[in-house]
């Protein structure tokens, strides 16, 4: 379970930049809750996982993974228990290494292990193939190729495997697919789909795309101003329409959602 309390984080303080970034955010993610995050540019959704992910220090509040603090966790050690995915499918991963090494390093590294000088083992290898093998890319025959030669769908789902080849605590996807042509991104939503329902992992999934946000998961969140404004799961959430989300923006929000990639997508 997440549960962060309060969080408040100012970028600038004190400057003519000053930026209120988070403003007494507050939220629980119980185990197995698969939410979506849709906002404006500027709503604070990426500030979100930084904080929760650890780039940077909170100036206020808590954040608890089950009974585990890690408020003032350093970033690295968060990595080992928080998976995460960015936009960009050229993050996540070291393209001049193979996909065997690339999948070796998060598997150690989840599993707290941290010599340069490990290597996976043969029972590694066939357990690596098998997870290979459920994206149906063919990627389990290429394990000695080098990464950069893969496509950015063949990337960004190698970079979830990667993510999730140790169960973690918590799965955190900063529009993972938009970068992707909408034949990949499907295909790659499905495997995020499959693989968050089958490990019961919490996962928090920021996207732009309104119907992906009422569609996927079991719980859709809206974010304006460095607060969660709108919160639905369940029958409410099933019967929406997109037209009441963005009803329900402008009631929590005091505003219309002004952001035209999310109004624009289908």
């Amino acid at each position: 379970m997440l549960r962060v309390s309060h969080l408040k984080k100012t970028f600038n303080e004190g400057t003519v930049n000053e930026k209120v970034a988070l403003n007494d955010l507050s939220l629980t993610l119980p185990d197995g809750d698969f939410a979506a995050i849709v906002g404006s540019n500027g709503a604070g959704k990426s500030t979100f996982f930084n904080a929760i992910a650890g780039s940077f220090y909170v100036d206020d509040g808590e954040i608890f993974l089950d009974d585990l603090d890690i408020t003032f966790m350093p970033e690295h050690k968060r990595s080992r228990i928080i998976g995460r995915l960015f936009q960009d499918p050229l993050l996540g991963t070291a393209p001049h290494m193979t996909i065997e090494e690339n999948l070796t390093i998060a598997y150690l590294r989840a599993s707290g292990h941290t010599s340069a000088f490990s290597r996976s083992a043969a029972k590694d290898r066939i357990f690596f193939r098998e997870q290979l093998s459920e994206l149906h890319m063919g990627l389990e025959d290429r394990m000695e190729q080098p990464v950069g030669l893969l496509s950015g769908g063949q990337r960004q789902a190698l970079t979830l495997l990667m993510a999730t080849v140790v169960t973690p605590k918590l799965l955190l996807l900063d529009e993972h697919t938009a970068a992707l042509d909408p034949k990949t991104a499907e295909k790659v939503l499905d495997l995020t789909a499959k693989i968050v329902r089958e490990r019961h992992i919490s996962c928090l999934m920021v996207t732009h795309n309104m119907h992906q946000a009422l569609a996927l998961g079991n719980r859709t969140l809206m974010m304006d101003g460095g607060r969660i404004v709108f919160d639905v799961s369940g029958e409410t959430r099933a019967a929406m329409t997109v037209q009441d989300l963005l009803d329900q923006f402008k009631k929590g929000a005091g505003s219309e959602l002004n952001n035209d990639r999310i109004l624009l997508s289908e």
